[in-house]
């Protein structure tokens, strides 16, 4: 009995420990270093198990900079108050998150977002 309960454990570890492995959260971002940026949608991604927005931005010498904002999956954002068409190509969005890898850099362009800002002045919060 006692290697059959051990055999059991040990499967269900090997299955969801890789699980939680995906959200590595504080292994890419610095949440201690909030940013902001502002920038004009280009692409959307409403697909699981994270949708994404991406928008480019322009830097202090005005050259464009791309960034694809992840968000949480797209049922958690509908519970949130998101609907697919919220936020549009085109729509100018302010973003809060977390863009700063662990090692200072960001030459990916990749933000988790903890809100953001529609030009009408609508805040929307990830859950």
């Amino acid at each position: 009995m006692r290697i059959g309960t051990f055999a059991a454990i040990s499967l269900l570890l090997l299955i969801v420990v890789p699980a939680f492995a995906h959200h590595s959260f504080d292994a890419e971002y610095d949440s201690n270093k909030p940013t902001t940026i502002t920038g004009v949608v280009t692409k959307l991604d409403w697909i699981n198990p994270h949708a994404y927005v991406f928008i480019d931005t322009k830097d202090e010498s005005g050259a464009v900079r791309s960034f694809r904002i992840e968000m949480g999956p797209p049922y958690a954002l509908v519970r949130g108050g998101w609907k697919r068409d919220t936020v549009k190509i085109g729509d100018k969005v302010t973003v809060t998150g977390a863009a700063i890898a662990k090692d200072g850099s960001n030459a990916a362009g990749s933000m988790q977002t903890t809100s953001m800002t529609l030009a009408t002045g609508q805040k929307l919060v990830m859950r």
